[in-house]
């Protein structure tokens, strides 16, 4: 595992396989990440094929821990994939848009000045506390007839996707300063926290979408300890001189 704490000393290391925290900066895909690091290392390795994959896809607008594998340990990712996650999120009130999110421009307004914040504990306790139903966003990687949801969406095409079965392990709020409310979420895999925030603003008789989103952990894997693109960046670097010194 490569993080903050430890750092390998050898670049053949991620030729065979090894394990890396990082914390996806905003606008930057989980692929985009992905793609970076098989750059920097197949450069530095001198290798043509590298494989490297991650578990646990970020949207672009959402930053946080990412999991990411190269050589052998591409193999282990189906296992940190499944583990519990856990967000930041802050969610605005009175809007709405098609994406659930800032990725597209709000489609409806709604008042939010009679929401209290002991009507918003009461609605996540009795609505958002273990195993709920839920609709993925149309703009989501979800899968429809072999193409991406958010393929489809961008073209117009609007399809019915499939509700899921997920779990909250847990949902506090962190701040509440209307219309803003920020919520600290432990969840299963493959919960969709902008589905959470369209609808727990129309479980408050509101509307609502994503403002922002930091994932924060996987398992027991804290993305305090994750490194920047820049940092792993540096690290490999500063392993390619020592190589060639």
């Amino acid at each position: 595992m490569i993080d903050k704490k430890n750092f390998v000393h050898d670049l053949t290391r991620f030729a065979e396989g090894e394990v890396i925290l990082i914390d996806k900066d905003k606008d930057w895909t989980s692929f985009d990440v992905v793609n970076k690091i098989r750059s920097l290392l197949s450069r530095a390795l001198k290798m043509k094929k590298l494989k490297v994959g991650h578990a646990g896809t970020l949207d672009p607008l959402a930053t946080g821990l990412l999991i990411v594998a190269t050589g052998n340990m591409t193999k282990s990712l189906s296992e940190y994939q499944s583990r519990t996650k856990k967000y930041t999120a802050t969610i605005r009130l009175g809007a709405s848009t098609p994406s659930f999110d800032k990725e597209t421009e709000p489609d409806k307004m709604c008042g939010y000045a009679h929401i209290t914040k002991k009507q918003v504990e009461q609605v996540i306790k009795e609505r958002f506390w273990g195993e709920i139903t839920q609709f993925p966003p149309l703009y989501s990687a979800v899968k429809i007839d072999g193409k991406k949801a958010y393929q489809l969406a961008r073209k117009g095409v609007e399809k019915d996707l499939k509700p899921r079965k997920v779990k909250i392990y847990s949902m506090e709020i962190l701040a509440f300063n209307l219309p803003e409310i920020t919520l600290s979420v432990a969840c299963s895999a493959g919960t969709y926290i902008r589905s959470l925030a369209n609808d727990l603003g129309k479980a408050l008789g509101s509307c609502a979408y994503l403002e922002a989103l930091r994932r924060t952990a996987i398992g027991d894997y804290l993305v305090d300890n994750a490194l920047k693109i820049s940092e792993f960046q540096e690290l490999v670097f500063k392993l390619e001189q020592s190589k060639n010194t």
